[in-house]
């Protein structure tokens, strides 16, 4: 038992540390997901990079990553959420020097397989137990729905700085810049968030508690039966692909930035701010969809949540949006949105109806991390391909008719889990 883990600190104390898990939570990733994802036109520009080859630095990314879940749990077990939240980091922030440094592909490659270690072995588990810790044994529903929603506040007001300090740097006329001045643009942006990274480093290091009680043996032993009696669970597999089919839906806001530019003729500007537009629905949906599940169901908000991303796959693959329907993109850009970022913040909360026994979340977490987030791996090259070999609206419309496929399947899914749920909010096992 981890007695000193359970005693809560002053009010204030927790506050500082929760903030401090939010802003380490989000910007780890800043640097690896949403710069590309705010500017996926300029960086495949200065990069001189098609579409499929930044996909595959994605599927580097991904691969690493799938190794590095199962190597995150037994470090988390071993160190402090503290030392290892800091060390990704300050990691994970000088891989934006090689990036300002406008690398070739293969350092790129590289890169991004550095940052899938940073950002998984060394973070993913410790500020999962982390967050865990804060939420003690009543809760934990308050704690992870503050993280994601916190998360995605950050990732909106983030975004929209980086589109303004690169708007800064741009000339009046935006399609005047030089492929010079639009690479500089780009180096103090990618240098002000790895500054940013590392600074979140430091706040780490002085928010979170300092005391830590690695697990024992016998707690090893015990999570390794975890794994099994994880396995043993229906719901989880099921859990499982309805969490695949949601993150491919959530790689889609990948780009949404770049239809703006092919499709709509936006320019690099605009087409980065009408892709930040998502980053602000992520708190609303986050928030929204697990209030609304403790008064329903998690599993009867992942049908609806389903449903939305469907509906705004389908407009966007129909080719119904042309040039100037700039508000009906960005209506149809809200709605894939809220649905995306309301399974984001129903992930983990349909554990508690699935019957997954709490002592064996971590073990649950794992396995459905591997199996659900492996988009990581094919959705990049996926998407490359199809943005690559029909250049212009039709690739788009082909991205999406593959998203509108895996959110059908998302929401067949979802209504087998609610058959087998029985669609209603249970007590914790």
């Amino acid at each position: 038992m981890e007695s000193r883990d359970q005693v809560k600190p002053p009010a204030w104390r927790r506050i500082v540390a929760l903030t401090a898990l939010v802003v380490a939570g989000e910007t780890i990733f800043v640097l690896p997901f949403v710069l590309a994802r705010v500017f996926r036109p300029t960086i495949l520009d200065v990069f001189q990079l098609t579409n499929l080859e930044l996909g595959g630095a994605f599927a580097l990314y991904g691969v690493v990553a799938m190794v590095a879940y199962f190597l995150g749990g037994p470090l988390a077990d071993r160190f402090s959420p503290r030392k290892l939240l800091s060390i990704a980091l300050v990691t994970t922030s000088l891989g934006g020097l090689l990036m300002a440094t406008i690398p070739g592909l293969g350092a790129l490659k590289f890169l991004y397989g550095y940052w899938g270690f940073t950002t998984i072995a060394l973070f993913w588990s410790a500020l999962i137990r982390a967050t865990r810790q804060w939420g003690g044994a009543h809760a934990q529903g308050a704690a992870f729905g503050l993280l994601d929603g916190g998360r995605g506040l950050l990732t909106a007001l983030t975004g929209s700085m980086m589109v303004a300090l690169y708007a800064s740097f741009m000339p009046e006329e935006v399609e005047s810049a030089t492929l010079d001045v639009r690479a500089d643009a780009l180096r103090q942006v990618i240098g002000l968030f790895a500054s940013m990274t590392f600074a979140a480093a430091v706040l780490v290091w002085f928010a979170l508690p300092r005391h830590h009680k690695p697990n024992t043996e016998q707690d090893h032993r015990s999570s390794l039966a975890g794994v099994r009696r994880v396995l043993s669970i229906p719901a989880v597999w099921v859990q499982s692909f309805i969490i695949l089919c949601a993150y491919v839906g959530f790689k889609a806001t990948d780009d949404f930035s770049l239809y703006a530019k092919d499709v709509l003729e936006l320019n690099e500007v605009e087409a980065a701010r009408a892709g930040t537009v998502s980053l602000w629905i992520r708190p609303i949906g986050a928030i929204g969809a697990g209030f609304l599940a403790d008064r329903l169901s998690a599993g009867l908000m992942t049908v609806g949540s389903f449903a939305l991303l469907l509906v705004g796959s389908l407009v966007l693959a129909s080719g119904a949006l042309t040039v100037g329907m700039l508000w009906p993109f960005l209506l149809t850009i809200v709605t894939a949105s809220l649905g995306i970022f309301a399974l984001r913040g129903l992930y983990y909360a349909v554990m508690q109806e699935g019957k997954v026994p709490l002592a064996f979340t971590g073990s649950a977490v794992g396995v459905v991390s591997v199996i659900g987030y492996t988009p990581d791996v094919f959705m990049g090259p996926l998407m490359g391909v199809l943005l690559d070999r029909a250049p212009g609206a039709a690739g788009h419309q082909h991205v999406f008719w593959v998203i509108a496929g895996f959110a059908l399947a998302g929401l067949v899914a979802s209504g087998v889990f609610l058959r087998m749920t029985g669609g209603r909010r249970t007590a914790a096992p």
